[in-house]
């Protein structure tokens, strides 16, 4: 063997590394997928964060508390699809204990709960507000549209929707990465 600074051993030419070992290719994706997971998982807290804070007028109005200042934004009303959404992010902490412990049966679950509670209320809030962003794209004028402090609401959305959006499916691809990974990772040894 070479050390960095000092010269190479005789009679190598530095290319007989093939027989060395090496880490599991398994490994090498459950470590590169668990970071990338993380992120989004996160990602995912945070849009749910920015989520709360659009529902807190709604919120203070179920608990029949009056701020003056919050009423004074005249936030519109939250739709069922936004619950669902929001139920939806406390699968992230699922998903994080599935990381930490390398669990493939609730990383599956957490698979499976970001498909129906978030992936699922976004498409259908594409939909809803597909006309109004439409409309809003296409005519030079548009007319009868939902504002909130002067912007289209279906704009606002879509923003949302699409970060969103990128978010869920990179969670899923990372996360079937890594249900893959781990169920295989006694297969190779099996097969020898």
């Amino acid at each position: 063997m070479a050390s960095r600074d000092g010269p190479m051993v005789a009679g190598t030419d530095g290319t007989d590394f093939i027989h060395r070992e090496t880490v599991a290719s398994h490994y090498q994706i459950s470590v590169l997928n668990k970071g990338r997971l993380r992120k989004c998982v996160f990602s995912h807290l945070l849009l749910a964060l920015l989520m709360v804070v659009k529902m807190v007028p709604d919120f203070l109005d179920r608990l029949d508390i009056f701020v003056l200042e919050i009423e004074e934004l005249e936030v519109p009303q939250p739709l069922k699809w936004e619950y669902v959404w929001l139920v939806g992010s406390l699968a992230s902490f699922l998903g994080l204990m599935a990381i930490r412990k390398n669990r493939v049966l609730l990383l599956q679950i957490y698979f499976g709960l970001i498909n129906l509670f978030s992936t699922v209320p976004i498409l259908l809030a594409a939909m809803i507000y597909f006309s109004e962003f439409l409309k809003y794209c296409t005519e030079e004028e548009p007319t009868g549209l939902q504002l909130w402090q002067g912007y289209p609401v279906a704009v606002l959305w879509y923003s949302f929707i699409m970060i969103a959006m990128q978010v869920h499916i990179f969670t899923l691809i990372f996360a079937w990465k890594l249900i893959l990974a781990w169920k295989n990772r006694g297969t190779a040894k099996k097969a020898q």
